[in-house]
């Protein structure tokens, strides 16, 4: 008969990459202490990756060797189990729409929940609580352009809207001006005047 710790593998090598592994979805094979015990004892065998308390993943097998599964398929899997919205910072987002050159050296991340230290290996994620407005439009080019000035800030969001507008779509556009009712003053003014102005 498979120990715990190899039914517990077995579950987790069934699932497809990121899928959260916690000790709640695994009572139907034992109990919670030897749960607990058993996925500790798989984290220190390399066999389980812990991403943060009672979150644990599966590993990827590549030709380098064992690694952390993808970290955006990860925070999707993550802000579903959850239930919360997880979307790349403002840096991030001012340097995919060329606002900025410089490239985060740590990898952080705006959340609705609470702020925490996510593990990937030897790849640390932080999740910081955002406002309810810089997570508008999430995984949406609006979301991004709204998080990119946000990161700006007020002394440069007449700058940060020149180079952004010009970059949007016309249904980008749209959701952007739409987002006005969340954004900040300082933020929905300036947009405001523009549309007004065509």
């Amino acid at each position: 008969m498979k120990t715990l710790p190899e039914r517990i593998l077995e579950h987790a090598e069934a699932a497809p990459e990121a899928t959260p592994i916690c000790p709640p979805a695994l009572l139907h094979l034992g109990q919670r202490a030897a749960v607990n015990q058993a996925l500790s004892r798989l984290a220190r065998a390399g066999r389980l990756m812990r991403i943060c308390q009672g979150v644990y993943m599966r590993p990827i097998e590549t030709r380098f060797g064992r690694c952390a599964p993808s970290i955006e398929k990860s925070l999707q899997s993550l802000a579903a189990l959850w239930g919360e919205t997880i979307v790349p910072n403002g840096g991030s987002a001012a340097n995919w729409l060329g606002l900025t050159t410089q490239n985060p050296v740590r990898s952080v991340y705006l959340t609705s929940g609470r702020s925490r230290r996510l593990h990937f290996g030897k790849h640390p994620v932080q999740l910081r609580h955002a406002p309810r407005w810089q997570l508008a439009a999430p995984h949406r080019i609006a979301g991004v352009a709204i998080r990119a000035l946000a990161w700006l800030g007020p002394d440069e969001v007449e700058d940060g809207l020149d180079a952004v507008l010009p970059k949007l779509s016309g249904e980008d556009l749209e959701e952007f001006a739409a987002a006005r009712a969340v954004m900040p003053r300082w933020m929905a003014e300036p947009l405001s005047a523009r549309l007004a102005h065509g």
